[in-house]
């Protein structure tokens, strides 16, 4: 037990963002606030009118998506935490909301907390009373929440057939049960990069980590050795460290492996807890505690970080964009996650864009439509421009260099990596089913890098003895009920 509060601190961040890793979908999304403690106001956001919504850039209106006639039919209502429609943080309109508008359509928000989101959906399915008609895609939502009947097949308003989304066939392939397809990908987003200050990177004489990403350099060892550096040279009356924020899973995940895998022949699910490439990634993060490059606090932006004598800040783009984004006179920089140096493959661990149709919605037209404007706004190239100026509108002070990193990331030569292991049920996605503060696969990635209050340090050998049963266990229970599932669906 003494372990299960050792990342209290750490996964605030995960909690701040309102985008834990155990069931988030987009890291990008952002609060309208940020503070440097974990409260309710940041995983829900108190609505914010005074702002004003921003159309400097023109969207051309698609002929992909057929009109829908306007009023309540083509109205779809979203339950989530943070708003699809423009902000404060964000004014300038989406690409997508705005596609969508053009075709008759309109998106209610029924804001609901980060932690009542999915007790809020399940009431609402059980009562069959103000039932939303779109929940954004997290980890818990494939396979647990399939099973579980709290979202409908997609079969029915998208064809993976057309010419849209044939290229989204193989990913939601990854995500079907009895046939069917549950979650249809609109896009993806890095669910953290690296970001860091290029004036200490200068006044420290380092190399330059874009440099490095350019020159296919960018890896484990450069990135330690960066760190290493900063630290070491650090003046006597000062602290300093490497790295802070959301980074073990993906690094483990630059190896190509995750903690449990899935074999489509027999459609079950295995845990991959003994794989050597996942302890040689968990050792590596083992010894950077150890060697006092990573501060576990919970910090609240990047400028924050960087004022903490910290050389690098992970973190989804909320955390670097919008109200957290450089000031005036600032300048940032922002790579990809370092790759392991055992295996070429660029990886990203993505959050996955993407919507469920929950179970008991009836606006098959206007989900249809939304999706489909989704999937244009992000994959059609003349949008591409479109949606980088209005993020520039959104970001004044980015810099290409920034926006280069940001889109390659998410790019064709990137593996987009997945983890079913937060997907596998309540009790390892869940972080209230764990201490609350972190779910049980955050802890499984994370614990042989961090310290509890006597500066203990389990290994990945300790952590990996003492949850392998429940592991083994939980996907028992989940491939039973694939099993069930099916002939229920027959």
């Amino acid at each position: 037990m003494k372990y299960k509060r050792l990342l209290a601190s750490v996964m605030a961040v995960c909690l701040a963002a309102g985008v834990s890793a155990c069931g988030s979908s987009d890291s990008s999304s952002q609060t309208d606030t940020q503070n440097s403690t974990v409260s309710e106001a940041e995983t829900t956001p108190a609505v914010d009118e005074s702002f004003e919504e921003k159309n400097n850039v023109e969207v051309e209106e698609t002929s992909q998506v057929d009109t829908l006639p306007g009023g309540e039919e083509s109205t779809i209502t979203y339950l989530g935490e943070n708003d699809i429609n423009p902000t404060r943080s964000n004014p300038e309109k989406s690409t997508d909301v705005t596609l969508f508008e053009q075709k008759g359509g309109t998106i209610k928000f029924n804001r609901v907390s980060n932690a009542d989101r999915f007790d809020k959906l399940a009431a609402s399915i059980a009562s069959q009373s103000d039932i939303p008609d779109i929940f954004k895609y997290e980890w818990l939502a494939f396979p647990s929440g399939v099973v579980k009947g709290m979202y409908q097949p997609i079969d029915s308003i998208v064809d993976f057939g057309t010419d849209l989304w044939k290229s989204a066939k193989d990913t939601a392939d990854q995500y079907m049960l009895g046939g069917e397809h549950y979650v249809a990908p609109l896009g993806y987003v890095a669910s953290s990069m690296i970001c860091y200050d290029k004036g200490v990177i200068e006044a420290e004489s380092l190399d330059d980590p874009f440099e490095l990403y350019q020159n296919g350099e960018w890896n484990w060892d450069n990135w330690k050795r960066l760190m290493s550096e900063y630290v070491s040279k650090a003046p006597a009356d000062t602290q300093r460290y490497g790295v802070n924020g959301f980074f073990r899973t993906h690094i483990v995940q630059q190896t190509g492996k995750n903690l449990v895998t899935y074999n489509p022949a027999d459609n079950t699910f295995a845990s991959n807890l003994q794989d050597a490439d996942i302890e040689k990634a968990q050792n590596f993060l083992y010894d950077m505690m150890k060697e006092g490059l990573i501060l576990n606090d919970w910090i609240g932006s990047a400028a924050e970080c960087f004022n903490q004598n910290i050389l690098f800040y992970a973190m989804g783009e909320w955390a670097y964009t919008g109200n957290a984004g450089p000031a005036d006179g600032e300048e940032w920089g922002v790579v990809p996650m370092p790759q392991y140096p055992d295996n070429p493959q660029k990886i990203t661990t993505s959050d996955m864009t993407a919507f469920m149709w929950v179970q008991g919605s009836k606006k098959a037209d206007a989900v249809k439509a939304w999706f489909d404007c989704c999937r244009i706004a992000r994959t059609d190239p003349q949008y591409e421009e479109t949606n980088k100026a209005k993020f520039m509108e959104n970001n004044p002070n980015w810099t290409e260099e920034m926006y280069q990193s940001k889109s390659d990331a998410i790019s064709d030569e990137y593996m987009m990596i997945f983890d079913y292991a937060f997907g596998v049920s309540s009790t390892m996605g869940d972080r209230n089913q764990f201490d609350g503060n972190q779910c049980l696969v955050d802890y499984i990635y994370n614990g042989a890098s961090t310290q509890n209050e006597d500066g203990e340090q389990p290994t990945w050998t300790q952590i990996r003895e003492q949850y392998s049963k429940t592991v083994e266990q939980e996907l028992d229970n989940l491939n039973q009920k694939i099993k069930e599932f099916e002939e229920s669906k027959k």
